[in-house]
């Protein structure tokens, strides 16, 4: 053997050289990228409502996690969260100082982190088949979503991706799945926008046979998903009755949390503003409407034990002749204990204690305080809670004669229970009130998508009753009519058709989130289980 033979021989048998690791985004890109990510994800929401920048945003912060280690892609992930929480729950601060609303948006963003450790943990999947990535990312964000509406103290499910697209075709798949389906799609095109994405953009990665093909192609799948929704039929499901509602919107004296000082002064406007609307009935120049609605604390001064507030309720119910359904503080049922509640009213007959709800879910630190000593080292406005208001126990139906009622008290709408076991109660009618005067115009209108969603997911026409606005109309298929102005007195009347039928969604119930969910865990699995596979085979 010649000694280039015996060279080439040697050659041969040498092993490969060791192939270069997949690399992330540089941190000098990754940073920026993550902030951006959460801007992006702030646009799409109201009051600004690009939604299209939804997508945009999931795609920004699996970029910037990918192949991160895991606290490197959780601190990705903090960062988005604070670029995103931050402003859209600044309206949490107009009242009550700067300290709960930066825990609460630091609360919010250290699920964000969560969300970028994960994503930065199932980078093998991702790596090993790029047609993964798109699920990978949907899954990984309802995940995410699942645990942050329930954690801690029942969670805060503001901000789910679900409740940007109250403009966007996307929203239509709420008929089918709900808000889980609805953010998985959204994350779904966020995982195809990065699929196109990620490939070297140098000249090397240019000079490569047909670049752009796989980039086109995925670029045109997340538009297509986004674009899906147009294939879901939605509106009114089912037959109903036709009904006329007013909704009345008495307004404040002053907004912020001293509202309530004058709580005689907003009964009377609410009553005010129905004694007006029944002069236009009787003048013929407005239908009578079959319900009102008045919005939540329309009454915080208790119409079952104060006579002058019953009475002033009464005398409204009376000469309207219809019932008024009234959002009221009611005191009880112990000592120092209190219930937010929408009671019917009907004229000639008084408060129908039979209808009666009790909201379900009271806002943590808001409407009742846990922790108050430690709370209260946070904040001296918790002991502007007094009394903690008692949970219901029963779905908010409400039968008011002609229509059956799904009555929701302000965030409960955020929840998808709470508002699903109204309808399989037998709800026609979803009914929000709500009151806004401790908070600003974008918060009313980020709460309005969320209605525009419930309606679209249960089939259902919807409203919104707010003491201060926005309140509007909801038809079925997510359009909002009669929309009211801010810090106005305004009443507003609509003809609607009821509803008695069940979408998908409401069939299904929790399942989507369930099995989305679960997925989400079977990925993290499925990637430790890789890892270990590539360190043992590594050694």
């Amino acid at each position: 053997m010649t000694a280039v033979e015996r060279d080439e021989t040697r050659a041969e048998a040498a092993p490969p050289p060791p192939a270069t690791p997949p690399r992330p985004l540089p941190l000098a890109v990754a940073v920026p990228a993550a902030v951006l990510a959460g801007l992006a994800l702030l646009v799409a929401f109201p009051p600004y409502g690009v939604w299209p920048l939804a997508p945009v945003g999931v795609a920004l912060l699996a970029a910037a996690a990918h192949r991160r280690r895991l606290r490197a892609g959780a601190g990705l992930g903090f960062l988005t969260g604070v670029a995103f929480f931050a402003p859209l729950l600044t309206w949490t601060n107009l009242h009550t100082g700067y300290l709960p609303w930066v825990l609460l948006s630091l609360l919010q963003a250290a699920y964000l982190a969560l969300l970028g450790a994960a994503t930065a943990w199932v980078s093998p999947l991702a790596d090993r088949a790029r047609w993964c990535w798109a699920p990978l990312t949907g899954v990984l964000w309802v995940g995410q979503e699942a645990l942050r509406d329930r954690t801690p103290f029942g969670g805060f499910p503001w901000g789910r991706l679900a409740f940007s697209q109250g403009d966007a075709p996307l929203l239509r798949l709420a008929a089918f799945g709900g808000a889980p389906l609805v953010t998985f799609a959204v994350a779904v095109a966020g995982g195809l926008l990065l699929a196109a994405g990620w490939r070297r953009w140098d000249a090397a990665g240019l000079r490569s046979v047909r670049w752009w093909r796989p980039v086109a192609g995925l670029t045109v799948g997340a538009v297509l998903v986004c674009a899906a929704g147009l294939l879901v039929p939605v509106g009114r499901v089912g037959g109903g009755a036709t009904v006329t509602v007013a909704i009345v919107q008495g307004n404040v004296p002053r907004l912020g949390l001293d509202f309530n000082a004058q709580r005689q002064a907003v009964l009377d406007n609410h009553a005010d503003a129905t004694l007006e609307l029944a002069a236009r009935v009787a003048d013929g120049t407005q239908p009578r409407p079959d319900l009102v609605v008045w919005p939540e604390n329309a009454s915080d001064i208790d119409p079952l034990r104060n006579r002058a507030a019953g009475a002033r309720i009464a005398q409204a119910a009376d000469t309207i002749g219809a019932p008024i359904l009234v959002g009221a503080v009611l005191l009880g049922p112990g000592d120092g204990q209190v219930r937010n509640a929408g009671i019917l009213w009907r004229p000639g007959a008084g408060p129908d204690l039979d209808q009666l709800y009790v909201k379900r879910h009271p806002v943590p630190f808001a409407e009742y305080v846990p922790l108050r000593d430690i709370a209260r080292m946070v904040s001296k406005q918790v002991d502007r809670v007094r009394a903690d208001f008692v949970p219901g126990s029963a779905p908010g139906v409400v039968r008011a004669g002609p229509v059956v009622l799904g009555d929701v008290i302000c965030f409960e709408v955020a929840y998808d229970e709470v508002v699903r076991d109204t309808v399989t109660g037998g709800a026609q009618l979803l009914v929000v009130q709500t009151n806004n005067a401790t908070f600003n115009v974008a918060e009313a209108r980020q709460q309005l998508a969320m209605v525009r969603l419930r309606a679209v997911e249960h089939g259902r026409p919807a409203l919104m009753a707010s003491t201060v606005g926005v309140s509007g109309f909801v038809a079925p298929d997510g359009r909002v009519s009669d929309a009211t102005g801010f810090n106005t007195r305004e009443v507003v009347v609509r003809q609607l058709r009821l509803a008695d039928g069940r979408t998908v969604a409401t069939r299904v119930g929790l399942w989507p989130e369930v099995v989305l969910a679960g997925l989400a865990v079977a990925a993290l699995a499925g990637a430790a289980v890789l890892r270990r596979r590539q360190r043992v085979g590594s050694a």
